[in-house]
């Protein structure tokens, strides 16, 4: 089995990251606040409690060069938490949201994060040196509903995002005097900030959990209807795919390699999805289990199965003769999975190992490296 580590840090974690040399995590265990545990002797220890927001921390991120962290709350408001001696020293970011905090992530270079909200905004936040504190510049009235996912490309211009009105939007996050127009990027660099670059009408349900490719070519996120959607050469013509599966729906995604995508979600187990020669996206296998041939007669089971689950069956009990599981149930999450983090260095494009957390407190930390019929995707 890829599962290598598997760490009982809680009852429930809402999100998680890690210290650049992987010898520390941070993670909420679904309150208000953020709990620090560092690996010592081979046994985790607690060292910091990170107290300051007043309700549920719904997104952490640990910057990897200048070790910094970033909170987002349901409480509207963020803090980036700095190291000073054996002490982690908040500043608040003046968000300006009459909604909740839903996500944060910090952009590559680190000179900037984006805070998405249930106020139909998202927020980029960047440090004015001349104030000494962190100021946010809104991008408004592009989205219909909460912003529930974002993602920085490689560039650190362009920022993805999803939204519960099942969008995903591509927008410019250019600012004078912390980015700098760069020739590679071409045209990206000379558009304005809050600049939309291109809407995606693929899903018809919530939309989560997107991701940019290594090289920045390929965008990938999730709906809540069971699919998954990948896009190609982001800009005026798109190309898209989409990948519908008979499982329960993905929360988020992580690309290990140009060609292979993990997703996660309520289904408890990672799914690994990938592409051919020709560029066709389609589904692996769980990685709980091996590879299997899946014919066209197990998916048109897929009804039925629903119709048995609709009426009370236990999505981990026995079934029906008639209902075809696409899998043996259970593994090692208990409940839904709802975050993942690359565990490779940054700027690798190979990614072999990662971790979930999920809403039964578990941290389980995967490694591809062993996987033979996973090899031709790394």
């Amino acid at each position: 089995m890829a599962a290598v580590e598997v760490h009982q840090f809680a009852q429930c974690i809402t999100c998680h990251a890690w210290s650049a040399d992987r010898s520390m995590i941070a993670f909420c265990p679904n309150n208000n606040e953020v709990h620090i545990y560092r690996l010592s002797q081979d046994k985790w220890e607690k060292v910091h409690v990170l107290q300051k927001h007043d309700q549920i921390v719904c997104g952490v991120d640990w910057s990897a060069r200048s070790n910094r962290i970033v909170t987002a709350s349901h409480d509207r408001n963020s803090y980036v938490w700095n190291q000073e001696g054996s002490e982690w020293v908040p500043t608040l970011v003046i968000l300006r949201l009459n909604r909740a905090a839903l996500c944060v992530q910090w952009s590559p270079k680190e000179n900037k994060f984006a805070v998405g909200s249930g106020a139909k905004t998202v927020c980029i936040c960047y440090y004015e040196q001349d104030n000494n504190w962190w100021v946010s510049k809104l991008i408004r009235k592009r989205h219909d509903s909460s912003v529930t996912s974002v993602a920085w490309h490689p560039n650190n211009i362009l920022l993805a995002t999803t939204s519960t009105d099942g969008k995903c939007r591509v927008f410019s996050t250019f600012i004078k005097g912390v980015d700098t127009r760069d020739s590679k990027a071409g045209s990206v660099s000379d558009s304005k900030f809050g600049e939309q670059i291109v809407q995606l009408d693929l899903s018809f349900s919530w939309a989560f959990g997107v991701k940019w490719s290594p090289s920045g070519n390929t965008l990938a996120y999730v709906g809540h209807n069971s699919m998954i959607y990948f896009v190609d050469d982001v800009g005026p013509s798109p190309l898209a795919q989409n990948v519908a599966f008979r499982d329960l729906p993905l929360r988020d995604v992580l690309f290990i390699s140009e060609k292979m995508v993990i997703g996660v979600g309520f289904d408890c187990n990672p799914m690994v999805f990938a592409a051919d020669e020709r560029g066709i996206w389609s589904f692996i296998r769980f990685l709980g289990e091996r590879k299997s041939t899946l014919s066209g007669s197990r998916y048109s089971s897929q009804f039925s199965e629903a119709f048995g689950k609709f009426y009370g069956q236990s999505k981990y009990g026995a079934s029906n003769d008639s209902i075809e599981p696409s899998r043996s149930r259970g593994g090692i999450h208990e409940n839904c999975i709802s975050c993942i983090m690359s565990l490779t260095e940054s700027g690798s494009s190979r990614k072999t190992r990662f971790s979930t957390s999920g809403l039964d407190g578990k941290v389980v930390v995967w490694d591809l490296e062993n996987q033979e019929d996973l090899s031709g995707y790394l």
